[in-house]
């Protein structure tokens, strides 16, 4: 069954990585992709544009509105809705998935760095949600999804990176404000976070190295296709990791994710063993 047939997804961030394989595995039912990302121009250490994320998305099968967007511009992100909106005739899911990460302590966290992350990831995700929402309120089946951590209050990740901490879990505590807030309306907000490193092109400038121990992006996008084509009244507010989602829909074997299969892949942040 092809469930997001002709369904619209706003979808940030998805020039390359996590957000592009969202967008593909969505396209592939035939869903209509608005590709909210601001790279329009090609960069030599992170491969792909919101115009070839486009051709990918049409060659799998979707339609696709490649639109320049920085989510920490509030005009940007609502001229970039209504025309999704416009073009398409309505938003049905939204994908919050750009992100900023600085993983240091305190001392090691220059403030310009500390509103980056708070710009991008947590006002950006409330200004896009706030953007789509009259849209979404108006879906059969709404989604909204935040590609954010579980809310794990281990000392460990509370003090490890603080003001990194502060920025995700912000997006998933706004998830779970949304859902309860919207539940009479039937808005169903999740989040969807990674056990293990994902294999991105950001990564791979980030530490190179951890790239062979972690898993391909399309393990993020087959949980995330469960989650948005679950009834949005009974599937809401909740954290979910992509492992579990799979396993819990029917699948055992993970080997064909993994970036060199037969390893044992790196769990990422905000994961215990």
């Amino acid at each position: 069954m092809r469930k997001l047939k002709d369904k619209t997804l706003f979808i940030t961030g998805a020039s390359r990585g996590i957000g592009k394989s969202i967008a593909l595995r969505a396209a592939r039912d035939g869903a209509r992709i608005i590709i909210a990302a601001k790279t329009s121009e090609p960069d030599p250490r992170l491969p792909g544009t919101i115009h070839t994320a486009a051709a990918e998305i049409e060659t799998a099968g979707g339609q696709a509105l490649p639109l320049l967007v920085d989510v920490r511009d509030e005009a940007q992100v609502a001229a970039a809705v209504e025309q999704a909106a416009a073009h398409f005739g309505g938003i049905d899911i939204l994908v919050n998935n750009a992100s900023a990460i600085h993983p240091f302590g305190t001392l090691e966290t220059p403030l310009k760095r500390y509103d980056l992350m708070m710009d991008i990831n947590v006002r950006g995700s409330f200004t896009c949600v706030q953007a789509c929402l009259p849209h979404l309120l108006k879906a059969t089946n709404p989604h909204i999804l935040n590609l954010s951590p579980p809310l794990n209050m281990s000392p460990r990740w509370l003090g490890l990176h603080p003001a990194y901490t502060l920025s995700k879990y912000g997006m998933s505590l706004l998830a779970l404000g949304l859902a309860e807030e919207f539940r009479p309306r039937g808005l169903a907000a999740n989040t969807l976070w990674p056990r293990t490193l994902i294999a991105t092109s950001a990564l791979n400038v980030a530490a190179p190295g951890l790239v062979e121990r972690a898993r391909k992006p399309e393990i993020m996008a087959d949980a995330a296709y469960w989650i948005l084509t679950q009834d949005s009244r009974q599937v809401s507010g909740r954290n979910f990791i992509d492992e579990a989602v799979l396993r819990a829909a029917g699948r055992a074997d993970f080997d064909a994710y993994a970036v060199n299969p037969g390893s044992d892949p790196e769990l990422d942040y905000f994961v215990e063993a």
